[in-house]
């Protein structure tokens, strides 16, 4: 039993401390530098915008898009509507005129079923994915191009930060600077799937209740070219504004996450991709199964208690979730504290992963949902 507990505390302490850590002593000793994009390369852009029922949103996004520093002999902008209900297409036509071109989805079909739509009316050699909650720089579009001028590049990330602080835009800032370091050492975990870019010739059909984002990085490294990662390529979007919210949002892309891993398991062989593998099993699969490594750690603890040590790492453990359930019920009082914060935080994000493994285990698929509302 007590092999149990430091076992499932390793566990849950590698994927957070000890993996970035890693990370950098050995991008560090092997000298690694991060990969250079060309500013000057300018190839033919397409952007694809899915959108479900977006009136709030979309001017301002088709705004935003239009203002991009980017030729637009060179650029092609889709939306598509994915069974939209609302005035978001005549908005987007409207703003948007002989600039956008507006794809409607008679019924709603899921996110897959749009971008599949969409990359049928590409004309452009790299495919940029976006949705409506964030607003690029103006120099983001041309900064995450500027990689595809190396062949060994298939897609590139670019970096989306919460406005408004809070715990959320921390935890957002720790895995970007997590994202530079597997970009160093070979290819990102996943993508944003707000903002990335693809090579359209490795571009294939979108599975339903698989990750876009994540799926485009797996077909990107299976195809021997690597994803990475570009700190100017800036986008913003608002913080949410419940825990529900945001519970919600992290259990289905969790989900979704694990059915797109799963099928393509063999990524995770180290002899056929060393170090993807390791980026993989220590950024995705250990956070994702990280509620099985704290169930277990509390229970061995519990099973120990008669051992004074193992009575304090008990004890402890109960004051951690009883801080973190006090910074979930009370988030204003309890949120003033750091600790409770961070724990409740840490709470959220793992009771969603406990959720979206029982989802997955029982054979559950989502590709449906309502869009994460955040505030403009």
């Amino acid at each position: 039993m007590e092999l149990i507990f430091w076992v499932s505390l390793l566990a849950v302490v590698y994927p957070y401390t000890l993996y970035p850590a890693a990370l950098v002593v050995w991008n560090h000793l092997l000298g690694r530098t991060p990969p250079q994009p060309n500013p000057a390369y300018r190839p033919s852009v397409t952007v694809i915008l899915p959108v479900h029922n977006e009136a709030g949103r979309i001017e301002a996004k088709i705004a935003n898009l239009l203002a991009l520093d980017y030729p637009m002999e060179h650029l092609q902008l889709l939306v598509v509507g994915d069974g939209c209900t609302d005035a978001t297409l005549a908005l987007a036509e409207r703003i948007g005129g002989n600039r956008v071109t507006v794809l409607s989805l008679p019924r709603r079909a899921g996110k897959a079923a749009a971008l599949n739509a969409g990359l049928e009316h590409t004309t452009g050699d790299i495919i940029v994915f976006t949705d409506a909650g964030i607003l690029l720089e103006r120099a983001a579009l041309a900064a995450l191009v500027g990689h595809f001028s190396n062949p060994e590049v298939g897609c590139v990330s670019g970096e989306d930060y919460v406005e408004g602080g809070g715990t959320e835009s921390l935890y957002g800032r720790l895995e970007l600077l997590l994202r530079r370091e597997e970009a160093r050492l070979h290819s990102i975990a996943g993508a944003s799937g707000c903002f990335y870019g693809m090579r359209r010739i490795l571009c294939q059909p979108f599975r339903p209740g698989m990750a876009p984002d994540f799926l485009s990085v797996l077909d990107t490294v299976r195809s021997g070219h690597r994803a990475l990662c570009e700190p100017l390529a800036r986008g913003a979007m608002t913080a949410t504004q419940s825990q529900q919210a945001e519970f919600s949002r992290k259990a289905r892309t969790f989900l979704r996450g694990l059915t797109a891993l799963f099928g393509n398991a063999a990524l995770l062989n180290p002899l056929r991709y060393p170090a993807f593998a390791f980026v993989l099993w220590s950024h995705k699969l250990m956070r994702w199964l990280g509620p099985v490594a704290l169930t277990a750690c509390l229970l061995a603890a519990f099973v120990l208690q008669d051992e004074p040590l193992y009575a304090v790492l008990l004890y402890g453990q109960l004051a951690f979730y009883a801080l973190a359930v006090a910074g979930l019920v009370a988030p204003g009082p309890a949120g003033r504290f750091t600790l409770a914060r961070l724990s409740a935080f840490f709470l959220l994000v793992n009771a969603a992963a406990a959720l979206a493994l029982v989802l997955w285990i029982a054979g559950v698929r989502q590709e449906l949902w309502e869009p994460t509302r955040r505030p403009g």
